[in-house]
């Protein structure tokens, strides 16, 4: 279980590290054909939800690999479950189901990560 803990944790960091970058670096008018949900908020926060993507990437792996303050892995997991609980909240206000459904499987993986680090596989 501790193996399919990490792998799990390497391919979130992975999708979320890519979206905050792109969420934080990239112009609204670039994200729009890729991310029509940019419409609903404005350019500060959209760079916000890059930020806070792309730390809870990083949270994902730097505790636990370096030993500094683990308890920051699950803390990560939880946080970009609740990200992406706003995420479905807001597709789904859209009506875009396919969106949610991608949430929701980031979410339950967010979900699994923060009770296995939490729980009986803590590092």
């Amino acid at each position: 279980m501790n193996v399919f803990l990490w792998v799990l944790q390497a391919v979130l960091a992975a999708v979320f590290g890519l979206a905050g970058i792109m969420h934080a670096t990239q112009p609204k008018e670039k994200l729009r054909p890729m991310a029509p949900w940019v419409e609903d908020f404005t350019l500060a926060q959209i760079r916000l939800i890059g930020a806070v993507e792309l730390l809870g990437a990083l949270g994902l792996i730097l505790p636990a690999v370096t030993g500094v303050a683990p308890i920051l892995t699950p803390s990560a997991a939880t946080g970009l479950a609740v990200v992406m609980l706003g995420a479905a909240a807001t597709h789904t206000r859209r009506k875009e189901p396919v969106a949610v459904a991608v949430n929701l499987v980031l979410l339950a993986s967010a979900a699994v990560i923060a009770w296995g680090r939490f729980g009986p596989y803590a590092l």
